[in-house]
C-alpha cells in the first residue's frame, strides 16, 4: 500500500477515534438519565483497536467476511458504521440509551448489522471459529458459497476464559484456513496493567493446536532504528523491560519520559538514544505494531496466504491510543474531562457544529468510505427453509418406552422424509450414542471434511466419516455443543443456508455450557437440543449426573422453548413442531401458540413408560384436539368424571405431571378414586408455554387496567377451579406457580435436595414422589380450600 492510501486511512482513522471517543462522551455528559447511574463505556479500551479496525473495514474486509467485535470496542464498530453510511446519525449519541446503541454489539438488538453477538466474555471469540464449521459443513452439503473469512475481535485478557482454549482444542475446529483472531494485546486488564507478559504461552498453546500466529509487536519506526548500528541493544531492551515499566511510558514526555524508559537499561541503550531528542523519543519508543496501518495489513496478508489451518494475530497495542488516558493502569472505564474532549474536537479541526459530521464525500478519505460502503453491502438473506416438516411421524410404541429413544426413532424417520432429511444435521459432546442419535448416524453418516478410512467393524454403530455425514461430533465440551448449535442455527444468515440443527446431552451437563447456551439464544439462533436423561429417574449414578433445576432453567431462558414430554407421540408431535418452526414452514395446527422465534430444549428420560394411558387419552380426544393441547402445553390426560362416574359429586383435585412421574401420578389418581376423590390427571408437556400464555393475559390485564382471564391453554387442560398437586422429577417450584395461574391451594412435590444412587422407587420415596406422598398432597391440598 502507497504512502497516499496509509495517509488516507490515517485520516479516517483520527475520525473514527474521534467519533467512538465522543459517542461514549457523550452518553455521560449530554443525557441526563434520571436516575444518577453512571452510564459507563470503555473509551480506552476502544482506542486500542482503533487501527486494526480501520484497516479491516477500510482496507481489507469483503463483503462476505464476517466478524466478531471485541465488546468494548463497540464504539468504535458503531463509528465505523456510521462514516460508511450503514448508521443514522441520530444514534450516535444514543449510547446505552433505550432504543439507541447497546453496551456491545448484538444481533439481535442494535440498529446497524452486528455479525456476532458478543459482551459474553470468550464467547463472542468462538462464535466466529463454530461459524467457520457450519461454513464448511454446508460448503460440502450444498455447494462452496462465495469465500468468507470469520474474523474474531478478541482483548487479551480474554484469553484467560476457559472456553476459549475448549474451542480451540475441539478437533471439530482444525484445518479452518479461513479463520482469524485478532489479539488486541494491550497487556492490561479490567483491574491493572498486567505483570509479565504470557505471549510465549499462548503462542505455545495455539502452535500445539495448529493455528498459525503472527506477532505484529513494533511500528515503522521501532522497526528503522533497529536497523540501524546499535539498535538491537535497544530491542533487546524493550523486549526485557517488565511490562509495568514500559506501559508507565505512555503517561510520560521528556526528560521524564527518558529517565523512565533508561532506569536499568544497558549503557549502550542510553548511547544509542542520546542523539534522539526529548520530544522524538517518547513516539519512537512507544511506537507499536497494532498501531502502525501497514503493519496490521501485512499481517492479515499473512493470514490469508495460510489457508490451512487457523490463524491468531497478537497486536501489540496500548489502551487509550491517541488519548490522553493512555497506558493508565486504571483507564479500562476511565472517561475523558470535557476539557479533554474539548481538546481532541479541535486537534481534529472540529467543531461542536461538525462534531458529527461523515467524512467530506470530495475527500479522498470520504471518496475511500463511499467505496467501502459498496464493496462490503451484502444482500438480504433468507431465514425460511422453504419446506414443511410433517406434523408427526406416526411413531407408534407398543410396549413402555423411554422419551430418549423415541427421540431417536424421531429424528431417523425424520431423516427418510426427502424434503426434510438434507437439512437435518446433529451434533454431540462425545455422547452420541448413548443418547440414541445412533440410528441417525447409522443412517446418514459422521460429517469429516474427507473422506476417513474406518479401521474397525461394528453391526450396531457404523461411525463412516466423509463430507456427506450429517452428525458433528464433538469432544467433551459443553461449551462447544451449544457454540456449534448457535452457529449452526444461524446459518441462514452467515453462510447463505437454513439448516435444522439438533444437539443432544447429558442433562445435568446443560448448566456446564448455559453461557454458551444464553449467548446462542440472545443471538437470535433456532435449534433443538434435548437434554436426556434427566432427572433422579437416572437412579443409579448418583448426585453427579442427575439433574434438579434444568427444568426451571428451560423455563427461565429468554428465547428458547421448554418441553418435557412423557409419552410417544407427544413427544413426535412437539418435536416435529418444533423443527417446523425453525424450518418456517410449520403447519397451521402447531400454531395453538403465538409463533415461537427460538431454540428447544427437550428434557428427556431413559424411564420406559407405558404408553396405553396416552392411547386411552387418544380414544378420547380426536388426534386434531389432542395434538393441539399438546403443543400448547398441557392437555387432559385421565378425565377423572369420564373415568370414574360414581365420584360425580365427589371433591376434586387435579394432579399434574410433567415426564417421567405420569406413572406414579396416575397411580395416585387412582388410589383418590378408591377414596372417593375425582383427581383429574393432567399431563403438562411444556411449562414453559403455560407459564407464557398466563403471563399473556397478566401483561394485558396490568397494561389495560383489566381483569386478566385464565388462558385458553390451561382451561382446557385444567377445567375445574379445584386444588392441584404438582409432580416433577426436578425441583418442586417449576410448577409451584401453576396455583396461583389457577386461582387454587397447590402441593408442589419435586426434587428440592441434591440426589444419591439407588433404584427409582427408593429416590421417589426418598423426595416423595411415590403414589402415596402424592395421594396425602392432595389430601392436603383439599384441606386448603
Amino acid at each position: 500500500m502507497n504512502q497516499h492510501d496509509l495517509d488516507v486511512l490515517d485520516e479516517i482513522q483520527r475520525r473514527v477515534l474521534w467519533l467512538a471517543t465522543r459517542i461514549v462522551d457523550a452518553a455521560n455528559h449530554d443525557r441526563d438519565t434520571g436516575d444518577g447511574v453512571k452510564v459507563g463505556g470503555h473509551q480506552a479500551s476502544s482506542a486500542s483497536l482503533v487501527t486494526a479496525m480501520t484497516a479491516l473495514w477500510f482496507a481489507h474486509l469483503d463483503a462476505e467476511d464476517r466478524v466478531a467485535v471485541k465488546p468494548h470496542a463497540s464504539p468504535v464498530f458503531h463509528a465505523i458504521q456510521y462514516l460508511l453510511g450503514n448508521l443514522d446519525r441520530s444514534y450516535l449519541p444514543k449510547l446505552r440509551a433505550r432504543g439507541g446503541l447497546q453496551s456491545y454489539p448484538s444481533r439481535t438488538k442494535d440498529p446497524d448489522e452486528v455479525d456476532f453477538s458478543t459482551g459474553s466474555v470468550g464467547l463472542g471469540a468462538a462464535a466466529p471459529l463454530f461459524a467457520a464449521v457450519t461454513r464448511r459443513y454446508v460448503d460440502a452439503h450444498f455447494g462452496a458459497r462465495p469465500h468468507s473469512r470469520f474474523v474474531a475481535l478478541i482483548g487479551d485478557a480474554e484469553l484467560d476464559e476457559g472456553n476459549i482454549w475448549e474451542a480451540v482444542a475441539d478437533p471439530a475446529t482444525t484445518g479452518l484456513g479461513n479463520v482469524m483472531w485478532l489479539v488486541d494485546f494491550n497487556r492490561q486488564s479490567l483491574d491493572r496493567v498486567v505483570p509479565g507478559i504470557r505471549i510465549n504461552q499462548w503462542r505455545g498453546q495455539f502452535e500445539a493446536a495448529g493455528w498459525h500466529v503472527v506477532e505484529v509487536k513494533y511500528g515503522r519506526k521501532l522497526a528503522e532504528a533497529y536497523a540501524r548500528p546499535g539498535g538491537e541493544a535497544l530491542r533487546d531492551w524493550i523486549d526485557l523491560m517488565p511490562n509495568e515499566q514500559y506501559q508507565s511510558l505512555f503517561g510520560l514526555a521528556g526528560p521524564a519520559l527518558r529517565k523512565q524508559f533508561l532506569d536499568g537499561a544497558p549503557a549502550e541503550v542510553g548511547a544509542f538514544v542520546a542523539d534522539i531528542g526529548d520530544d522524538e523519543l517518547g513516539p519512537l519508543v512507544t511506537d507499536l505494531g497494532g498501531h502502525d496501518l501497514e503493519a496490521m495489513l501485512d499481517a492479515y496478508a499473512q493470514c490469508d496466504a495460510v489457508t490451512d489451518r487457523p490463524s491468531v494475530v497478537f497486536a501489540y497495542t496500548v489502551k487509550g491510543w491517541g488519548l490522553p488516558i493512555a497506558g493508565n493502569p486504571r483507564n479500562h472505564s476511565a472517561l475523558l474531562s470535557t476539557e479533554q474532549v474539548d481538546a481532541l474536537r479541535a486537534a481534529n479541526g472540529l467543531t461542536a457544529e461538525t462534531e458529527w459530521d461523515r467524512l467530506d464525500p470530495a475527500s479522498p478519505a470520504g471518496i475511500r468510505a463511499g467505496e467501502r460502503r459498496e464493496a462490503l453491502s451484502r444482500a438480504p438473506r433468507e431465514r425460511s427453509l422453504g419446506v414443511t416438516v410433517p406434523e408427526t411421524t406416526r411413531v407408534r410404541a407398543n410396549k413402555p418406552v423411554s422419551t430418549q429413544e423415541v427421540f431417536g426413532r424421531v429424528l431417523v424417520d425424520l431423516a427418510r422424509d426427502p424434503a426434510v432429511a438434507p437439512y437435518l444435521v446433529t451434533t454431540a459432546p462425545d455422547v452420541a450414542t448413548s443418547t440414541n442419535l445412533a440410528g441417525f448416524i447409522n443412517k446418514t453418516g459422521v460429517f469429516a471434511p474427507t473422506e476417513q478410512r474406518s479401521w474397525t467393524e461394528d453391526r450396531m454403530l457404523r461411525w463412516t466419516e466423509s463430507p456427506a455425514g450429517q452428525h458433528i461430533e464433538l469432544g467433551i465440551s459443553e461449551m462447544n455443543l451449544f457454540l456449534l448449535l448457535g452457529q449452526l442455527g444461524l446459518s441462514w444468515d452467515l453462510s447463505g443456508q437454513p439448516l435444522l440443527p439438533i444437539g443432544t446431552v447429558y442433562d445435568p451437563f446443560v448448566l456446564r455450557g448455559l453461557d454458551a447456551f444464553l449467548y446462542g439464544t440472545y443471538s437470535g439462533s433456532r435449534f433443538v437440543v434435548a437434554g436426556t436423561p434427566s432427572g433422579i429417574t437416572l437412579a443409579p449414578e448418583g448426585g453427579a449426573h442427575q439433574s434438579t433445576i434444568t427444568a426451571s432453567v428451560g423455563l427461565e431462558l429468554p428465547g428458547v422453548t421448554f418441553l418435557e414430554p412423557a409419552y410417544a407421540a407427544s413427544l413426535d408431535w412437539l418435536l416435529c413442531d418444533a423443527l417446523g418452526q425453525i424450518a418456517g414452514g410449520s403447519t397451521p395446527a402447531a400454531t395453538a401458540a403465538p409463533a415461537e422465534d427460538g431454540a428447544y430444549y427437550f428434557r428427556l428420560s431413559t424411564r420406559p413408560i407405558d404408553q396405553a394411558p396416552f392411547e386411552a387419552a387418544r380414544a378420547r380426544i380426536s388426534d386434531a384436539v389432542l395434538r393441539r393441547q399438546v403443543v400448547a402445553g398441557a392437555y387432559r390426560l385421565v378425565d377423572a368424571h369420564q373415568a370414574y362416574p360414581q365420584l360425580a359429586d365427589a371433591p376434586v383435585v387435579t394432579l399434574a405431571g410433567s415426564g417421567a412421574v405420569l406413572p406414579e401420578v396416575l397411580a395416585a389418581a387412582a388410589e383418590l378414586a378408591e377414596e372417593g376423590i375425582a383427581a383429574h390427571v393432567v399431563d403438562v408437556t411444556s411449562l414453559d408455554r403455560l407459564y407464557r400464555a398466563w403471563q399473556r393475559t397478566l401483561r394485558q390485564g396490568v397494561r389495560t387496567a383489566t381483569v386478566p382471564s385464565v388462558p385458553g391453554a390451561l382451561r382446557a387442560a385444567f377445567g375445574d377451579r379445584a386444588p392441584v398437586v404438582t409432580v416433577h422429577d426436578a425441583a418442586s417450584h417449576a410448577m409451584a406457580w401453576l396455583g396461583s395461574a389457577l386461582g387454587v391451594p397447590a402441593v408442589p412435590l419435586g426434587v428440592d435436595e441434591f440426589g444419591q444412587s439407588g433404584s427409582v422407587r427408593e429416590l421417589y420415596e426418598l423426595h416423595d414422589l411415590l403414589p402415596g406422598s402424592i395421594v396425602n398432597a392432595a389430601l392436603a391440598a383439599l384441606s386448603l380450600r
